[in-house]
């Protein structure tokens, strides 16, 4: 049984939608109205693999894991088959990159942060 969905909680739906369609590529999936405050939101990269369900944050404890959900971990992984133009997007995105890009056993690596603070690692793995 594959993993569909990993919940990431967000302060906005819209502002997070935003970065995530515009700034790192993924695709809106779905964008449904549940009720007056709660919509099922689901973002995926473009070429595919597990989606992220954005949940916003309701109330103090919620709020306060919003960009932190793994105690300043590294919370996801995204895969690429083009390092060098994704790591560029990165920046020409203007977004913080937390470790710059690297050579390791396993590949090349790049850590960044989301608009929340969520780090993320970026891997193209070696061939």
């Amino acid at each position: 049984m594959p993993i569909a969905h990993i919940a990431l909680v967000v302060r906005d739906y819209d502002e997070a939608i935003d970065f995530y369609t515009r700034k790192l590529n993924f695709v809106l999936r779905e964008d449904t109205v549940m009720s007056e405050h709660k919509r099922w939101v689901v973002v995926q990269p473009a070429d595919g693999g597990c989606s992220l369900l954005l949940a916003k944050a309701v109330g103090d404890e919620q709020v306060s894991r919003i960009g932190n959900q793994t105690g300043g971990r590294v919370f996801l992984f995204l895969y690429t088959q083009n390092f060098n133009r994704d790591y560029q997007n990165l920046i020409d995105h203007g977004i913080d990159i937390i470790r710059p890009r690297s050579t390791e056993t396993y590949g090349e690596v790049a850590v960044f942060a989301d608009l929340y603070g969520n780090l993320w690692d970026m891997i193209q793995a070696a061939t």
